[in-house]
């Protein structure tokens, strides 16, 4: 795994994605009541950020729930990413709680951290008292994603749990099945090419294939990797129409030439921001003056590169 992944940033699209389904899979115990009429809002981290006043949270994605029928006040949930147990701190959470309850008038806050790695001394709890009253008693959900068996989510509906199959406990023979349910969960359970694409990267991050395992799957598992070379080949299409459009008022001749390889362009910036984000300047440049050879051999590696720089190498 790279040492530059943003695990933050990662969770955060997940959530943010697919909230009532991380809300389900990650706060089972309160999420029960939340059905699909439910109004789940993201609250902005800048607007947190001023009104608290400090940076002592590293903030994922507090979310609103509210019930259409006005019969329950807002439910807010506190979603915290840690990769590091070491670093949690259940006082820092406390605090955060109760920012967050002040600062919404509610009583109804529901705090929750994902953990990617467990640790034996977790906290569970956080007690002040003194020596005849207890003053304050705060809890927290949990998910520690990596003591979770991968076999009780298998065939799981809740996409956020089969993209997470990768985070959770299995064996080292079972790597490529477990990578391959978490494809195939993807495939099924999301229609939206671009979202498959997205997380197929995610997937891709967190099982950190070598290249002798991705030939094992490739192998045992050729229709899935069939779909996922297909993702590339429709940006690719939607990419060549627009371009050979805008090339045909050139002259047929030069026009289909340059709509071709203006078509890969395209499609290969529009694989690349998926995959790795923002595309740079420098790599902008590298695309905007290659080949239409060259344009189409990245196409074919975007699913296999680790990085930016090794594709454009």
């Amino acid at each position: 795994m790279s040492k530059n992944t943003s695990h933050d940033q990662n969770f955060k699209n997940l959530i943010l994605d697919y909230p009532h389904q991380a809300l389900e899979f990650f706060a089972s115990d309160e999420a029960t009541d939340i059905t699909s009429d439910v109004r789940i809002t993201p609250i902005r981290q800048e607007q947190l950020k001023e009104r608290l006043g400090d940076r002592f949270h590293e903030l994922d994605v507090p979310l609103l729930a509210e019930w259409p029928d006005g019969r329950k006040e807002a439910l807010l949930f506190v979603l915290e990413e840690e990769t590091d147990p070491r670093r949690f701190s259940i006082h820092r959470l406390a605090h955060y709680t109760l920012h967050l309850s002040e600062l919404f008038e509610t009583q109804r806050v529901v705090p929750v951290v994902i953990f990617l790695h467990s640790h034996e001394q977790l906290p569970s709890s956080l007690n002040i008292q003194g020596e005849r009253h207890s003053y304050l008693e705060f809890n927290y959900l949990q998910t520690q994603l990596d003591r979770l068996p991968a076999s009780q989510f298998l065939e799981s509906n809740n996409l956020v749990a089969r993209l997470n199959l990768p985070n959770m406990q299995w064996s080292q023979a079972e790597k490529v099945d477990i990578y391959a349910k978490a494809i195939q969960g993807l495939l099924t359970l999301e229609q939206d090419p671009e979202k498959q694409l997205k997380y197929v990267e995610f997937v891709d991050i967190y099982t950190d294939f070598s290249e002798e395992e991705m030939k094992q799957y490739q192998q045992r598992y050729a229709q899935e990797d069939k779909n996922m070379a297909g993702f590339a080949e429709r940006f690719r299409n939607e990419g060549m129409q627009q371009g050979m459009q805008q090339g045909m008022q050139q002259g047929m001749q030069q026009g289909m030439q340059q709509g071709r390889q203006e078509g890969e362009a395209q499609a290969l910036r529009k694989l690349v921001q998926l995959k790795f984000g923002q595309l740079p300047t420098w790599a902008e440049e590298q695309i905007n003056t290659a080949s239409l050879e060259q344009l189409e051999t990245w196409i074919e590696r975007i699913l296999t590169a680790d990085d930016l720089e090794t594709l454009l190498k």
